[in-house]
């Protein structure tokens, strides 16, 4: 957390490839008190921005130091070859590594897959950059293999791209200090792992105080349920044979013999 206590904000740093809009939305609307500033960094940066205190957190590529960063693994991405829309590639709906034997498979500086042996055949330099690797496979000058997130960062109408199945894969992770785990930390971590705003582990927020229900009014015993007083009618005359009285006639009296 940054600035005072009255007026908190966040820094979350991001690499390429991620998009973090979801994530974003989700904290506008349940901090909208606290301004989020995104700032964008190499995946080589990301480390330094966190520890040297430009970022309180960031969604970063692993590995990272575990020693002095803490890191929250979110998803695995598919690893993709880019080509021409030409190339033989194009035409089948994946490869592998072998496939690309005879074919010139550029290594850019920034690359971000953790290779045990390249595929292909190297170039004669490294691009200083993917974007850079990404012109020169349009240029036909070679082939690129990356996390298929910055395949489509970088897209060009002239050049498409297919998995490659023993490709090493690339885990994006939120990451932040390790010594620096606030508040707002357990809130953004709460947001990317999908818990909800009513979580316990999730914003400590106080819970609507439930509605008070008013109290029913007895009914007044002096009233409700009054039985009819002696000798009134309740409304009601008795059926024949239901066992009530029954009326008498009135005539002339008789006469005694």
């Amino acid at each position: 957390m940054t600035g005072s206590e009255d007026s908190p904000s966040f820094r979350l740093a991001y690499v390429p490839g991620v998009t973090p809009g979801k994530w974003v939305r989700i904290w506008n609307e349940r901090l909208p008190e606290v301004p989020l500033t995104l700032i964008g960094v190499t995946a080589a940066e990301a480390p330094d921005v966190l520890l040297g205190g430009s970022a309180d957190a960031a969604f970063v590529r692993l590995p990272v130091d575990r020693t002095v960063l803490s890191a929250i693994p979110l998803y695995t991405e598919t690893t993709v070859v880019v080509v021409p829309k030409d190339h033989v590639v194009a035409a089948v709906d994946e490869v592998s590594a072998e496939d690309l034997a005879d074919d010139i498979v550029l290594h850019p500086l920034d690359d971000v897959l953790d290779w045990e042996r390249m595929p292909g055949r190297p170039a004669i330099e490294r691009p200083a950059t993917t974007a850079d690797a990404v012109e020169l496979v349009a240029a036909g000058v070679g082939l690129l293999v990356v996390p298929q997130s910055l395949a489509r960062l970088h897209h060009r109408k002239d050049l498409t791209y297919r998995p490659v199945t023993d490709a090493p894969e690339s885990r994006v992770a939120l990451s932040w200090p390790e010594d620096a785990t606030t508040d707002l930390v357990e809130d953004l971590i709460g947001i990317v792992r999908g818990r909800t705003v009513n979580s316990s582990r999730g914003r400590r927020t106080t819970p609507a105080p439930t509605p008070v229900q008013p109290k029913r009014k007895r009914p007044d015993s002096g009233v409700a349920g009054r039985k009819p007083a002696a000798g009134k009618s309740t409304g009601k005359s008795p059926r024949s044979g239901s066992g009530g009285a029954k009326g008498t006639k009135r005539g002339k009296p008789r006469r005694r013999s």
